[in-house]
């Protein structure tokens, strides 16, 4: 393909067609603030080798995540990811096929979504799950609007620790539909008094467990308070392999359960792609988000899959929709099959308590580190530690030493401070020496 750029005459046809003045004008809806006023620190033009010459030398600087003892979550966690999944979703009838807009003809991955609500629907303690949404952000804000249209209420209440990114997209969301969110501040320490904050007026109240800071909630008394209020609770999750330990969502009286299922199947992949869940009472499910797929029969009596409830943008009117995002994600959900049916439900658990008990090791570590508290009473295997220097500087300072330590607090929470705390997660990748060379370098790098 050639590269034909455009003449000055070019652009100026193109801004004139489209009536605006100059590019500048296109970006008009983006802060002034985030303009760079110059370009970026990047060599104006370079032969194709010696950009990859000089890319490769930027990527160097990098501390890859599994170069180095890691220790990073706040909602992307680095688990062991079985090859035999890379393996099977590259098959080529996995790897390039897409949205299934004929259904029925394509039985095997109406089969495998199946399977992959079935497991999602025994994970998070609900009755039916849907084929996946996004990631666990965009799930959360479609949970949010599920919520108002069962209770034709538009206030919703969140919880302060839920994930800041959780958040805004649900404060996006509302704010492009008119709808009202109140907002909990953080609480690295104790709990929030969301109960105060449910009133006759309030569609769902939307509480993380494992919550961003790592603590365990106990959804019991906020399931309680909701529903006397008519509302509905929605339990977020960013990290699912907790709930291979911790009592299910649905198990304590949840509504929607909505999260992130990375941690099963799917790799950090710089990122993303990741594979939303959704989960809610049968009850619910006309107003689910997101594709179903069904079991029935033929006319000759064999079983079947089809693709049912989907009331979606692309298939009715878009007001009329239960969600406007027009996609799910089948390979990472496909992934997070295979790995779930690889593990079993006694693998699942298995892997759970060495994630918990690596948890519990590192902290123990680190608290003998002078100057270091942990602020958690009960985690999985992600807590929130205090140090006596500023979090982001010690992260930083940890990297130089060829550590991953964690994430600082006030890189999420930018508005509430925070300074002097970080967020560190361990899982089953992570060693005795890992650990203890953590350990070593705060040790020297608080000294």
């Amino acid at each position: 393909m050639r590269y034909l750029p455009l003449s000055d005459a070019d652009r100026e046809a193109m801004f004139a067609r489209i009536g605006v003045d100059g590019i500048d004008d296109l970006f008009a809806d983006v802060p002034r603030a985030a303009w760079r006023d110059e370009l970026v620190d990047l060599p104006r033009a370079r032969s194709e080798l010696e950009v990859e010459r000089l890319l490769s030398r930027m990527a160097g600087r990098n501390v890859s995540a599994g170069s180095a003892p890691f220790f990073v979550g706040a909602g992307a966690y680095r688990h062991h990811v079985p090859a035999s999944v890379d393996h099977l979703i590259q098959r080529s009838e996995f790897l390039t096929s897409y949205t299934p807009y004929q259904p029925e003809i394509t039985q095997g991955t109406l089969q495998m979504l199946f399977e992959f609500q079935t497991q999602v629907a025994e994970l998070t303690g609900m009755e039916v799950a849907n084929a996946s949404m996004y990631d666990g952000s965009t799930g959360t804000g479609e949970a949010v609007l599920m919520a108002h249209r069962l209770t034709r209420r538009e206030k919703a209440v969140l919880a302060g620790n839920l994930h800041p990114q959780y958040r805004a997209v649900v404060e996006n969301l509302a704010h492009m539909g008119g709808h009202e969110v109140v907002t909990l501040p953080p609480v690295p320490v104790g709990e929030d008094d969301v109960l105060a904050l449910i009133d006759d007026d309030t569609s769902c109240v939307v509480v993380q467990t494992p919550d961003v800071f790592g603590h365990l909630v106990d959804l019991r008394p906020i399931a309680e308070k909701a529903h006397a209020h008519g509302a509905l609770l929605i339990a977020v999750f960013t990290e699912a392999v907790s709930l291979g330990l911790v009592e299910s969502p649905g198990a304590m009286g949840a509504d929607i359960v909505v999260g992130e299922g990375q941690s099963i199947g799917n790799g950090l992949n710089f990122g993303g792609p990741y594979v939303g869940l959704f989960a809610t009472r049968s009850k619910f499910v006309r107003q689910m988000p997101g594709r179903l797929a069904g079991q029935t029969v033929d006319a000759e009596g064999r079983r079947g899959f089809v693709l049912t409830l989907s009331t979606r943008e692309q298939h009715i009117r878009r007001e009329k929709a239960t969600s406007n995002i027009c996609t799910n994600s089948g390979l990472c959900a496909l992934a997070f099959s295979i790995h779930m049916t690889l593990l079993g439900a006694a693998g699942l658990k298995k892997l759970a308590r060495i994630n918990h008990a690596s948890a519990v090791k590192l902290a123990k570590a680190l608290a003998a580190v002078p100057g270091v508290e942990i602020l958690n009473h009960a985690y999985f295997n992600e807590f929130t530690i205090r140090v006596p220097k500023n979090a982001a500087a010690v992260v930083e300072a940890l990297a130089q030493k060829g550590v991953l330590g964690g994430v600082p607090v006030a890189r999420l929470f930018r508005q509430n401070g925070h300074d002097d705390l970080m967020i560190a997660a361990a899982t089953e990748i992570n060693t005795d020496d890992d650990r203890a060379a953590y350990a070593a370098a705060l040790q020297e790098v608080l000294a």
